[in-house]
């Protein structure tokens, strides 16, 4: 858990830039996906001991001697603990909460990428998990991986070819598409991602942060799909450090904080209330620093 990250959390992007219109209805009480206790651990392997201080100074020798049962200390880490709740078609529920909270850990188990220590994901369809560092090849073209990633969505090669240039317009990358991926920016990359995931109007499209490096345009563009997606019984998950883009692009948000669900429900009503929890926490770490940093004076 990186509960020190908090500072870097960004509430806001520009609120005179977003599309302010309501969402539209879409009514169903039908289930698409059901999380029920899920738990995901993960080893975290050659772990360093802490709070022992620097300790003795070793000779070559002796650190080869050690090198082979430092490495094997092992560090269990919950990312998830005992989410449960359950998603309707048609609902785009965001996601909030802190650096290291398990936020995307859990984007990623819903996604099948990562198998639960306990507990089940039942999912009605096909998810689609679109991230900032979804694995696309970086030596390759834009048009490689836009082939590349219309498949791995269950496209044919010609449904690919017909949505080309519909993806590259949408990802406004032009002449780039010929490019190797290596050579965009993390905008241009995350705009193309966005592009590939949504052109197959999956059941569930998991966005994980990709709408932070767009311009008001372009996430503009994106509301406007996740809207398609939700009216053509879809079910949308967004991942956003910004409460402002949460808000305007969400039904209802899940606010997760050291992998225990702390909340569900309307927006503004969970933004709120985690708005206040994160000033609460700066609040209390800026007094105690304040008063160490006097003890230290004396």
């Amino acid at each position: 858990m990186a509960g020190t990250d908090i500072e870097e959390v960004d509430f806001e992007i520009d609120e005179d830039e977003l599309d302010t219109s309501p969402l539209p209805e879409v009514a169903t009480d039908q289930l698409s996906l059901l999380v029920n206790d899920l738990h995901v651990s993960y080893r975290v392997f050659g772990a360093k001991k802490v709070g022992h201080g620097g300790g003795r100074r070793r000779g070559p020798l002796a650190r080869i001697l050690r090198r082979g049962t430092e490495s094997s200390l092992v560090r269990e880490v919950e990312a998830v603990r005992g989410i449960t709740f359950a998603a309707r078609h048609g609902e785009a529920i965001g996601i909030i909460g802190m650096n290291g909270s398990g936020k995307s850990t859990l984007l990623r188990a819903i996604a099948g990428l990562i198998p639960p220590s306990s507990g089940t994901v039942h999912v009605a369809g096909s998810p689609a998990l679109l991230g900032v560092n979804a694995v696309l090849m970086k030596n390759l073209t834009g048009a490689r991986n836009i082939m590349i990633g219309g498949l791995s969505l269950g496209l044919s090669s010609a449904q690919v070819k017909e949505r080309f240039q519909e993806i590259v317009d949408f990802a406004e990358i032009g002449e780039f598409v010929n490019y190797p991926m290596k050579a965009y920016s993390s905008g241009m990359g995350a705009r193309l991602r966005f592009a590939i995931s949504a052109s197959a109007v999956p059941d569930i499209l998991m966005i994980d942060e990709a709408l932070a490096t767009g311009d008001a345009a372009f996430r503009a563009k994106s509301k406007a799909r996740m809207d398609e997606i939700r009216k053509a019984a879809g079910t949308v998950f967004l991942v956003s450090h910004s409460l402002a883009t949460i808000q305007n692009m969400c039904t209802r948000v899940l606010w997760v904080h050291e992998g225990r669900l702390v909340m569900d429900g309307e927006p503004k009503e969970v933004c709120v209330a985690y708005r206040d929890f994160v000033h609460a926490r700066n609040d209390y770490r800026a007094a105690t620093d304040k008063s160490t940093k006097a003890s230290k004076k004396k």
